[in-house]
């Protein structure tokens, strides 16, 4: 039976069901009446809102382009499908519903990536979580050479397969940098402990050159670079289930979202070019202490900003987003745009106002990721409704 990604796992949380009960079990998973904040009220009317771009998806968790007029959408399942202007195509671009484990957990198709040079290099990658061995997979493709609206499976490069099989915690987002390197961010698999582990794949943010095929070269500079018995892949660590990080376009920083685990969300801002960063996950949740009243910080990075839950009991998933600089919505260029799976809520941060959470706008859609087209224009799926929407503002 396919069930919900778990976007916001908590320890009670272990269990989830399929998309159909997704909605049910989230209302079961929420404290009592009088224990949440209210809901961010809706924008008045002419200011910020959220406009459909397309439905009948099904069940998407990521978003990207390849640098042209083309919206990527991975489907968990594996599916990969393209929206052209704010169409979705019937033919699937990628297919890999039967390389792909889905049906546990935090498993399926979790990231997705063109770089700068597909359209000359016709090359892509994807990461998953794979049928064979349950184990998370990064693989490299190329679109077919008669037809760019089609992958080639049979052209699939693995890179790297993850040493353990796990359902919860595996993270995904991959994304291009400013420098031209990979990022790819990989949860803990539910065992905190790798995240502080520098052995471990677990827990961390890699940084990989895929300039040159086959496979890859790890930078010179990552900050683990000639160091015995570590990952020299590893440009961040210490997190617990990275949910979606982005690049500013402007500035080129990182902004890293983590799920917590009982009490707080958190979301990292890393200045361009700045690895080696330790999020402190599981000596750390958020900005205390974890399980202890005490704990040493010494060479640990606190979040940029975070959130707590509204009890004690979960309730909060935060689902990392971008700094806007698109087109539509002029009054949110410049600052972060970021999402609450759980809670239903869009809103914003910047360092302008010192990282302080502004509600932007409610509706009732479960974000699973944002995405950004060629042109800058941010994009939300809708994980239970099949959606993709655009967040823009109305002329006055």
């Amino acid at each position: 039976m396919l069930k919900a990604p778990a976007l916001t796992r908590k320890r009670r949380l272990r269990t989830l069901i399929a998309p159909l009960l997704t909605l049910v079990v989230l209302v079961a998973c929420t404290p009592p009446d009088g224990q949440n904040p209210p809901p961010p009220p809706p924008p008045p009317e002419g200011e910020l809102r959220l406009e459909q771009v397309t439905a009948g998806l099904t069940t998407p968790v990521a978003l990207t382009n390849a640098g042209d007029d083309r919206l990527f959408v991975a489907e968990r399942a594996g599916r990969v499908r393209i929206i052209r202007n704010g169409t979705l195509l019937a033919e699937p671009f990628l297919d890999l519903t039967a390389s792909i484990a889905s049906s546990e957990g935090e498993q399926g198709l979790l990231g997705l990536a063109f770089p700068p040079d597909h359209d000359t290099s016709g090359l892509f990658y994807v990461y998953y979580t794979a049928s064979s061995n349950g184990r998370g997979q990064l693989v490299r493709m190329a679109v077919d050479a008669t037809n760019p609206d089609r992958a080639d499976p049979t052209t699939a490069d693995l890179l790297i397969e993850l040493a353990e099989s796990t359902t919860f915690h595996n993270g995904g987002q991959l994304a291009f940098g400013p420098d031209g390197y990979l990022y790819w961010a990989v949860g803990d698999g539910a065992v905190g402990s790798r995240a502080q582990s520098r052995a471990s794949w677990r827990g961390k943010v890699h940084r990989l050159d895929v300039s040159t095929a086959p496979g890859y070269e790890v930078p010179a500079d990552n900050p683990l670079v000639g160091e015995p018995g570590v990952r020299e892949e590893i440009w961040a660590m210490g997190l617990r289930n990275p949910w979606r990080f982005s690049f500013d376009a402007t500035t080129g920083a990182m902004y890293l979202a983590d799920v917590g685990e009982d009490a707080f969300e958190e979301v990292n801002v890393v200045p361009a070019g700045q690895g080696g960063a330790n999020f402190g996950w599981p000596v750390m949740e958020g900005p205390e202490c974890f399980g202890s009243t005490s704990c040493d910080q010494e060479g640990l990075t606190l979040p940029t900003f975070s959130y707590p839950h509204p009890s004690g009991e979960g309730g909060a998933s935060v689902t990392g987003g971008y700094v806007y600089r698109g087109p539509a919505a002029p009054d949110l260029v410049g600052r972060y745009v970021f999402a609450d799976f759980i809670m239903n809520s869009l809103s914003t941060a910047a360092p302008g106002n010192g990282w302080q959470i502004e509600p932007l706008l409610y509706d009732q859609l479960r974000t699973a990721s944002f995405g950004v087209g060629a042109d800058d224009r941010l994009y939300v799926t809708d994980f239970v409704n099949g959606r993709v929407l655009e967040v823009t503002q109305e002329e006055q």
